[in-house]
């Protein structure tokens, strides 16, 4: 076994170690070695001597060397330490780790909180992924930097490439929507993903639940529902009756009709019970004198009164206990979860009902 670089890249790698180094990569499908530098990106093209795993190992423990003054490289094996120690590393020491091309090292500075959205910046050059991008938009100094719009529109972009993960659509969406980087054109569109792949719509219930795209009309006696101030049911009524309740509503209809994993439903179940807030934090003694109070004022309303407190006495607690006893997704799931679902379809059609 050879342990000596081949000598025209070890010319190369220490010409290049004498630049200012932002952050490497290697691409090992074409043995190449990518750095960036203030002047731009230069290439190595690595000459390997023996076998190409066993090589870029010895390329990379040069960088670390370098770098870390630590020629045994990064401890890429152990994952959780990568992901979970780096809370007392500085800035300095993150932007070292960007320069021994390790992927798993990219990843801890995607994690530390020191990250900074020029760090941010070389380590999107690393390793632009999915993953990363909704990191990173996590950070506030990464969203409302320059970084923020590059990353928010990479994952609109990449969105269609989900496919089929339920859950790695309602994180993308709610890491997007918590930015505030989107435009509403770009809300608009992640939204209307919802008719044919309804997790697209979870995120939006949980985060902007006053303010969705798109909004419905409001149900024809909206403008009869009593103004009662301090009235839990008057305040819900006057939600649920406008054309942002019925557009909420809708939502969430399309959403437990045909939830894909047990995330969606947990996730849909709490913006609910979020939704329903001003109910849930009555007592039932406050609950009785105020249903009391609104259905002197207009008894018609007592069946959406009903279906309100259906609603309000749901949460991701309500499917607890048949989650711990299966892994079920899809139809399967959705018939164990029918006793808990159905009443609240039922509740939310009748608050949709047109008079």
């Amino acid at each position: 076994m050879n342990d000596e670089l081949s000598p025209e890249d070890e010319l190369r790698l220490n010409v290049l170690f004498n630049t200012e180094l932002k952050a490497v990569r290697i691409d090992e499908s074409s043995m190449t070695l990518w750095a960036l530098t203030p002047q731009g990106e230069a290439s190595v093209p690595l000459k390997p001597n023996e076998r190409s795993d066993r090589y870029l190992k010895r390329v990379r423990e040069l960088l670390s060397g370098h770098a870390l003054g630590s020629p045994g490289g990064y401890p890429v094996h152990l994952t959780r330490w990568t992901r979970q120690s780096q809370a007392g590393l500085s800035a300095q020491h993150l932007a070292q780790l960007l320069l021994i091309a390790e992927e798993e090292a990219v990843v801890a500075v995607v994690h530390s909180p020191a990250l900074t959205d020029e760090l941010a910046r070389y380590a999107w050059w690393c390793m632009p992924t999915i993953e990363n991008a909704r990191l990173m938009l996590m950070r506030d100094v990464v969203r409302q930097g320059s970084m923020g719009r590059t990353l928010a529109e990479f994952l609109v972009e990449h969105l269609a490439f989900l496919h089929e993960d339920d859950t790695g659509i309602l994180d993308t969406v709610a890491v997007m929507l918590h930015s505030g980087v989107l435009t509403d054109a770009e809300r608009l569109a992640i939204w209307k993903r919802g008719s044919s792949r309804n997790s697209y719509y979870v995120a939006f219930l949980e985060l902007q639940p006053d303010d969705l795209p798109n909004p419905r009309a409001a149900r024809a006696d909206h403008a009869q529902a009593p103004r009662l101030a301090g009235n839990p049911y008057a305040l819900m009524l006057e939600k649920a009756l406008s054309g942002k309740g019925q557009t909420f509503l809708a939502a969430a209809a399309t959403i437990l009709d045909r939830p894909e994993n047990q995330e969606v439903v947990n996730h849909t179940l709490n913006a609910l019970a979020q939704w329903c807030a001003p109910l849930r934090q009555a007592d039932e003694a406050m609950r009785k004198l105020a249903r009391e109070d609104l259905l002197k004022a207009a008894s018609r309303f007592e069946t959406d009164c009903a279906a309100l407190d259906a609603l309000a006495a749901s949460d991701a607690d309500s499917v607890r206990p048949i989650f711990l006893k299966t892994t079920a997704i899809g139809s399967l799931m959705r018939r164990k979860i029918q006793p808990v679902v159905a009443p609240l379809l039922d509740a939310i059609a009748v608050l949709r009902r047109q008079s």
